[in-house]
């Protein structure tokens, strides 16, 4: 009995043919991952719908300037989420990572599959909209994305300590921020 033969990735043929130049490929790469992208970036922006699509934005253009170099040693959507990341976390550290404003209740994202009812997701996202920056993105990446210490201290340039303190800031302030006892 001859093995199965495997078919290769959704985006591996894509992949090369866009970094080949193929437009098309690319915009099939693109409509496939976006949705996990912007995601990502709309919990890292505090739920700044225009923050996030200029990041998502900066992500697939930064992509596509350096798909050649994409050594296919993992998925292509790990290293596109991971590059997405990186450019939510440069732009935190090139606004020097000032507090953000209120998030207003109509900018919220839409309902998505989550273990609360919607009034607690609404309640708990607009909590996480009020942290500040790296408090913000410690939360998000720990906590939501199952980022290590390790992986946010470097990519935050910051003490793995220091990522174990704002992760517990966080926690805290959103304890604050539910009104929940500290």
């Amino acid at each position: 009995m001859t093995p199965a033969m495997t078919a290769p990735a959704p985006d591996t043929e894509d992949v090369r043919a866009a970094a080949s130049g193929d437009r098309v490929a690319f915009q099939r790469l693109y409509r496939r991952h976006v949705d996990r992208v912007y995601g990502a970036l709309l919990r890292l922006a505090g739920y700044d719908h225009a923050r996030a699509e200029d990041l998502t934005q900066d992500a697939f253009v930064r992509a596509w300037q350096k798909l050649a170099e994409f050594r296919h040693e993992s998925a292509f959507g790990t290293w596109l989420y991971r590059l997405a990341v990186n450019v939510a976390l440069m732009d935190i550290r090139s606004r020097g990572a000032n507090p953000v404003g209120f998030v207003d209740e109509d900018s919220l994202p839409e309902q998505g599959d989550t273990p609360f009812c919607a009034a607690e997701r609404d309640e708990l996202e607009r909590a996480i909209g009020k942290l500040p920056p790296r408090a913000r993105a410690v939360l998000v990446l720990h906590d939501i994305e199952g980022w290590k210490h390790e992986d946010i201290s470097r990519d935050l340039d910051m003490a793995v300590g220091t990522s174990k303190a704002q992760l517990h800031r966080a926690r805290a302030l959103l304890r604050k921020l539910l009104g929940e006892p500290a």
